[in-house]
């Protein structure tokens, strides 16, 4: 197969406007004939849901929780990056374009990140009408932050609940789509196969977590948001339920995959405590504006941080990377934290842990400015290590995050599959979150908001779609398939549990592929 990514052609900065003003349109009314899945409720698959159930589209929702709140969305902390140059400090929709694609490692295609960028300040007011509490300064703007690997002050955010407000945002969205009937949503199901007739994507094949029940859904076209798979490393940020066989059967029916396990590395995360852990949980990237980043200068040093003087503390961020900081990128913080751990330095009783220190920022600000700030995280903190970050500096150590990349899609965000279109981290298009926090929750809701509800009418009004049901011979072979996987698996009998090969597995990608880059 020929890859055809659909750009448009002129300049980078026309390509979407040219483009959406040359894609063919349905009118409202035709738009009522057309049904389309949309499979993952996190960011991505909420805001999809909603606008295009919203411009009249019938919609079926799929979500593997037994509530569209619990997607990994809400795991994003820190904030969200938009363009809108509020502090006046430079910024710009091209700045934020390079800073996206360099931070990406420059795997990212450009024409759709400059799209993303666009997109940015929709994204801010679009969440800010659906009652998404972003934070303000005093006299009521919009606040923002800075993040690692920028030089501007473009994160908008909700205290350390920013991905847990925009889901909630794009959930009522949905819910409200919902309640008129515009979409039917399916809680508690996987998809376990993508149905395909005539080369088009035409429906799924589910499976119903709590009956076990295998369910057939027909469709006009499928929409796959089903995010990173990052749990793959066992001891993630991920709860262990991400669907990746979404992804996986999709390839399985002619989708290719690139750049399918861009992984992110986040370096402010609660350091692991035991066997016992099935998650790690995040600390906010944003609490690198305020607290400053060290370790002992003397390796095996045992003494509590407060009692280690300041010519005796190694603050490495800072002396090896002046420019930025405390402030560098994701993958260059958590690097530099394993070298000092592995080089002896590391603090706690693990040794794997580096002091994330708020005592300058508090002494310059006050505490109850750092409370505003970042009240929730340091409850958090709290809460999990009876420790408190007020008056001792927090322990933290890298973590794999989440993932992003999985399939190929085009300009259009359909996949090598007609009809079958990937949003959000499941897509390999819009890198830049690999090393710079809050890009992945603007790709989310730009491909959902502002992206989808374009090209899939483009996809309708230039496309022949027979009628399907889901009791055609297709959905039938798929169903059988699915069903046979399923007993074989079963039919092991192995000793074994599940566990056990998550750990072990977990093991071999941290040590062997962990923060390397090649």
């Amino acid at each position: 197969m020929a890859l055809d990514s659909k750009i448009p052609s002129g300049s980078i900065d026309k390509k979407w406007t040219n483009h959406k003003f040359d894609l063919q349109l349905v009118n409202p009314a035709n738009k009522r004939r057309f049904s389309v899945i949309v499979v993952g409720t996190g960011l991505a698959g909420a805001s999809a849901a909603a606008s295009m159930a919203e411009l009249g589209y019938n919609v079926k929702a799929f979500t593997i929780q037994d509530s569209p709140r619990r997607a990994h969305s809400i795991a994003a902390q820190g904030g969200i990056n938009a363009a809108k140059n509020y502090p006046n400090d430079g910024d710009s929709v091209h700045r934020l374009f390079y800073d996206t694609v360099k931070g990406g490692d420059y795997r990212a295609r450009e024409a759709n990140v400059h799209r993303l960028a666009e997109c940015s300040n929709l994204i801010i007011d679009h969440s800010v009408a659906t009652g998404v509490p972003f934070a303000r300064e005093y006299g009521g703007m919009l606040d923002n932050r800075s993040f690692g690997g920028a030089q501007v002050s473009r994160t908008f955010y909700a205290r350390g609940q920013t991905g847990q407000q925009l889901l909630i945002g794009a959930y009522q969205s949905m819910m409200r789509q919902v309640g008129l009937g515009n979409v039917k949503l399916f809680e508690r199901r996987e998809m376990l196969d993508l149905v395909v007739i005539d080369g088009k994507a035409r429906g799924i094949i589910a499976r119903n977590l709590v009956t076990g029940e295998l369910e057939s859904h027909e469709a006009d076209a499928v929409c796959l948001a089903t995010g990173g798979y990052g749990n793959v490393f066992y001891l993630s940020t991920n709860a262990k339920d991400c669907n990746v066989t979404a992804s996986w059967r999709a390839h399985k029916k002619g989708a290719y995959f690139a750049n399918p396990c861009y992984t992110q590395i986040h370096p402010t995360c609660i350091p692991v405590s035991g066997d016992h852990q099935s998650k790690l949980t995040l600390m906010s990237e944003s609490l690198r504006n305020d607290g400053r980043v060290w370790v002992p200068k003397k390796k095996g040093d045992t003494r509590p941080p407060t009692e280690i003087p300041e010519d005796e503390r190694f603050y490495y961020l800072e002396e090896k990377y002046p420019s930025f900081g405390n402030l560098v990128p994701r993958d260059v913080a958590s690097r530099n934290a394993k070298l000092v751990c592995d080089d002896g330095m590391g603090v706690g009783q693990s040794k794997k842990a580096v002091y994330l220190d708020f005592a300058t920022s508090i002494e310059r600000l006050g505490e109850n400015a750092i409370a505003d700030r970042y009240g929730n995280l340091f409850q958090m903190y709290q809460k999990i290590t009876d420790e408190n970050p007020y008056k001792t500096p927090m322990r933290i150590y890298p973590a794999i995050h989440y993932t992003m990349g999985g399939l190929w899609v085009d300009y259009d965000l359909m996949s090598t599959i007609p009809g079958c279109f990937v949003l959000g981290e499941a897509n390999f298009s819009d890198h830049g979150a690999n090393r710079l926090g809050a890009s992945a929750l603007m790709q989310g809701l730009a491909d959902g908001y502002f992206v989808i509800p374009y090209t899939i009418g483009g996809y309708f009004a230039g496309t022949k779609l027979d009628k399907v049901s889901a009791g055609d011979a297709a959905f039938n072979e798929a169903k059988k398939e699915s069903q046979a996987r399923i007993d074989n698996l079963l039919g092991i009998k192995g000793k074994k549990t599940v566990t056990e090969f998550h750990r072990e597995l977990g093991l071999l990608m941290w040590n062997n592929v962990g923060m390397a880059r090649n």
